[in-house]
Formats: structure tokens, sequence, C-alpha cells
């Protein structure tokens, strides 16, 4: 029907003109962000999904970083027990040389000095060790030394915590320091006695030294134990961020040769409808004919 008020075929054009527009808008947006969803009207469910695994992959990240400052902190306190070990070494052999009937009582003084001296450090070490300003090792009141374990957090949710409880060995450790050298101070402070240890009752030191020595290996074990474990903690959380992180890429990327193909179609769409729009137009001119 050939009519002036109303020109269907140019409202039908006008109507797929405004679809395509509508559409060529979208693959174009897509293209310059490289997302597929832009907004929640895109796909709202995939949205929602996609942001769920985007906070549990970036709480994973995190959580390797913890696990790696973790791991930083058990080698600071097992690099510290290496230490305290070449020192216990050297003074059971001081005890084991002052022992001996061919060391005369200036020997022993001499060697008791050395002694004294190391304890002092022993003291420094098991006091003073830090770990960003924090103490490790002290007695009762170092991280390590806390009644009931440190805990880690190793993933992205609550109940992913590691708890590492090394107190009761370190508590024994420091008894046994105190035991060997009563100069001994778990607090970190320097004495500027002089013991009496290789003077008087070098034998019985030696044993009480070994004690020492066997303590502290147990402490480093379980370090070493617990800084492998989080290292398998780390490569475990890298291998699912990994996997998760696809499935969102999956969920949120533009396909850019897919896009690009229904960005072109659009566009030959567009052009084809505006022609078609300019030829409805056009159609009025028809009716002007019939009253001629």
């Amino acid at each position: 029907m050939l009519s002036l008020h109303t020109n269907a075929a140019a409202l039908s054009a006008q109507n797929s003109i405004g679809s395509t527009q509508s559409k060529l808008s979208t693959s174009m947006t897509r293209l310059s962000t490289g997302y597929r969803i832009n907004s929640a009207m895109d796909d709202a469910a995939g949205l929602q999904i996609a942001t769920r695994l985007q906070a549990q992959t970036s709480g994973m990240a995190m959580a390797m970083r913890n696990t790696q400052n973790s791991i930083s902190m058990m080698q600071t306190a097992e690099g510290s027990f290496d230490e305290v070990t070449n020192m216990l070494v050297r003074m059971k052999d001081l005890a084991t040389q002052a022992a001996d009937a061919s060391s005369t009582a200036a020997d022993k003084t001499a060697m008791q000095s050395e002694f004294d001296a190391l304890t002092n450090e022993l003291s420094n070490v098991m006091g003073n060790t830090t770990f960003g300003g924090t103490a490790l090792l002290k007695d009762t009141s170092g991280t390590l030394s806390t009644a009931g374990g440190v805990n880690f957090q190793i993933g992205a949710s609550t109940s992913e915590k590691m708890t590492i409880d090394v107190s009761g060995s370190i508590a024994t450790l420091h008894a046994s320091l105190l035991a060997a050298s009563a100069e001994y101070s778990s607090s970190g402070t320097a004495s500027t006695a002089t013991g009496a240890e290789l003077t008087g009752a070098a034998s019985a030191t030696i044993d009480l030294l070994s004690t020492a020595i066997d303590d502290v290996g147990t402490v480093r074990s379980a370090l070493g134990a617990a800084s492998n474990r989080l290292d398998h903690v780390y490569n475990n959380l890298s291998n699912i961020s990994t996997n998760t992180k696809a499935a969102s890429g999956r969920i949120m990327d533009v396909d850019y040769a897919s896009e690009t193909s229904n960005m072109t179609s659009q566009q030959m769409l567009m052009q084809a409808g505006t022609a078609m729009l300019k030829q409805s137009n056009s159609m009025s001119s028809l009716v002007m004919s019939l009253l001629q």
C-alpha cells in the first residue's frame, strides 16, 4: 500500500539498521577491549562465573607469595641453626681437649675464654635472629617458639592453612644450651661472667654439648620438612592458578578471529540497510506521481 503517512519499508529499514548498529557497536567494543564480556548484559551468568574464578586466582596469587615468604623465614632460621651447630661443634672440641690430662690449668683457662665467647654468640644468634624485624628463635617470645605453632595461609579460602609447631623442640634446645653453659641467655643478652665448664667439669660438658647438637638437628629437620612442604604447596598453587586463569579466559576473552568476522558482516549489513533506507524514502514520490 502506498501511503504518505506510513512508510512501512522505511520503518523496516530503520529497525534493521538499529539492530545492526547495536551488534556492530558490541563487536567494536569487544575488539577494542579484548573482552567478550564488558558488562553483565553481555553474559550475566558468564560474568558471575568469571568473577568468582578471578577472585580465586587472585587469592591463590597472594597465597603463592605467602608460601615464598614463609620459605624465606624458614631458611633464615635454618641458616642460623647451621651456624649454631658449627659453634656447638667447636665448643665440644674445646671440652674434649680440656678433658685430656695433657691440658694444663692455663690451657683450660684459655679454652674457657673461647668457650665463653662462643656462648655469648650462641645467646646472640638464638635471641636476635629476626625476619622482618620479628624475633624467630627467642625462648617463648620468638615467632617459631609460639606455643601451638604458627599458621601459614596457603590458599584462597579460610580452611587452607598450614600449621608448623616446633615450639617444644626449640624450648628443649634452649634448655640444653643452658645446661651446657650456665652463661647462656635465651634473651640474646651477652654475659660478662667467666664460666667453669672446661676448668671444672670438661668431661660432663662433652655429653651436654652432644645433646644440644642433637636438639639443633631435631629443629633443623622439622624446619627443612616444613620448607619442602611449602615448596610443594607453591607448585600446586601455580598449577591450579594456571588452569583457573585459562578457564576464566575462555569465558571473558574475545575470540578475535570470530569477532572480526562478525564486525565485517555487521558493517556490510549496515551499508546495505542504509542504502535500502535511502530507496524507501523515495517511495513517497510515487504517490505524488499518481496525483499528476
